[in-house]
């Protein structure tokens, strides 16, 4: 029988392919009436657009509740969990430690707009184990924080041009969505309408890995670049695992050039380990910006750097930034109770030990090598692909994502539930039995063997 899911998408052909397969019969009838009444309220009928399931089709689940590495939709239908809500549930769904933090802070007030013991808690732990900075600010996402570190660079530099990289996503910040253009060293293009030209002006886009491309910026640009920002495990356009060198060369370059270099960590911050990739790589940036984990499920995002760097900061400093929900004590009490438990003895070795096992399972039943597996610690990411490696954008081949949507709806079928577009990459918790990485392992077979 073919589910209803499969009834809504597109092509004639992978309906007549699904009812050849005989599908269990899935009811998504409640979140498909669910997205024609969000539609009504929100464009394109979500608050985030990767939500409407274009890139693979169909109608987006409505989830209803999660415990541990599960979610439920409206419709009842039972999930194993490997977007964890894009990350930031290391300690899965619903957290017994979280939820009892939350519960109590909440009870005393969610919010005063005034500082709270709850800031100094989480902050103090973070910086006794974080090596790579000495100060921070909180905010309130990732890309505040991104647009926070870039006004802090600017304005300790005194210089305005930035220099980013085609394949990593910073938030939606105006001077950040640009896209490369067709030279080595171009302004690019805005990637989003309602960006006025003169933020793009502003922003030098290159592809990742290519040194020759930083190098003539420097020359072509010098003493204009305020900084360099990069995700080091760039994770939102696909895993482009970078070399150790390009990342020092990328240290190196803004040293002589006394620009300042931001590593974006909102995915990779305490998720690869404490020191997210600084502490992996033993590299040291200027500025790192934080999200998601930090939040414990609630938004939030930070920034931090050395003493000298964030005595720039307003109040103390002329650059300015602020906050109404800035610190919350919500999610801070959230924060600190999911990262005591990140600093328990072994807790990132028996996240990639997880991973590992279940990347090393998935493949051994990829008998037709249809796709490649890349992973670094808790992140994994599927690409239908013949390469070894791929560390730039313009590596991945945009027709094979047609493989990756007719798989996540398979897969869907079985229970296993992805970030719905081949670019996204798939997070291992805590919460992850060795049952669900079992399971998992059987579903991505079934759905091999109908693909």
């Amino acid at each position: 029988m073919i589910s209803y899911r499969l009834l809504q998408f597109n092509s004639i052909s992978i309906r007549i392919f699904a009812a050849k397969l005989n599908y269990a019969i899935m009811n998504f009838q409640n979140s498909i009436s669910l997205f024609e009444s969000a539609k009504k309220y929100f464009p394109g009928g979500v608050n985030s657009p990767v939500r409407a399931f274009k890139s693979v089709g169909g109608t987006p689940i409505f989830i209803e509740h999660g415990k541990g590495s599960h979610i439920w939709d409206e419709d009842k239908n039972e999930y194993i969990d490997y977007c964890c809500s894009w990350g930031p549930l290391i300690l899965g769904h619903a957290n017994d430690t979280v939820l009892t933090a939350v519960e109590k802070t909440m009870r005393k007030g969610t919010s005063f707009g005034a500082p709270s013991r709850a800031e100094n808690e989480l902050a103090e732990l973070i910086l006794k184990n974080n090596s790579y900075i000495e100060k921070l600010r909180f905010v309130s996402s990732g890309t505040e924080a991104v647009m926070s570190a870039i006004r802090l660079a600017r304005g300790y530099t005194k210089r305005n041009k930035i220099l980013k990289f085609e394949g990593c996503y910073h938030g939606h910040a105006d001077s950040l969505l640009v896209k490369a253009g067709s030279g080595l060293v171009t302004f690019g293009n805005s990637s989003s309408a309602g960006v006025p030209q003169s933020f793009v002006n502003e922003t030098i886009s290159v592809e990742l890995n290519d040194k020759t491309a930083v190098e003539k910026a420097f020359e072509q640009f010098k003493n204009e670049i305020a900084c360099i920002i990069i995700e080091p495990i760039p994770a939102n356009n696909g895993l482009l695992l970078q070399d150790k060198s390009f990342l020092t060369f990328l240290r190196e370059i803004c040293s002589v050039n006394k620009s300042l270099l931001i590593f974006d960590e909102v995915i990779s911050g305490f998720r690869i380990g404490f020191e997210g990739a600084a502490g992996y790589f033993n590299i040291k940036p200027d500025i790192i910006t934080y999200g998601k984990i930090i939040g414990g499920g609630f938004p939030v995002g930070a920034y931090g750097a050395s003493h000298q760097i964030m005595s720039c900061i307003s109040p103390e400093g002329s650059v300015y930034q602020a906050g109404t929900l800035s610190g919350n004590p919500v999610a801070m009490s959230a924060g600190k109770a999911q990262l005591t438990e990140c600093l328990k003895e072994n807790f990132y070795t028996g996240l990639s030990t997880k991973t590992n096992y279940l990347v090393n399972g998935i493949l051994k039943n990829n008998t037709f090598k249809l796709f490649k597996l890349f992973s670094i610690g808790s992140v994994f990411w599927i690409s239908f692909t013949d390469k070894e490696k791929i560390n730039s954008s313009s590596q991945i081949n945009a027709n094979n994502l047609n493989h990756f949507n007719k798989l996540y709806h398979l897969l869907l079928e079985e229970g296993v539930y992805l970030g719905p577009s081949g670019y996204e990459v798939g997070f291992v918790s805590e919460a992850h039995s060795y049952d669900d990485l079992d399971k998992t392992i059987k579903a991505f077979s079934n759905a091999l063997s109908k693909l």
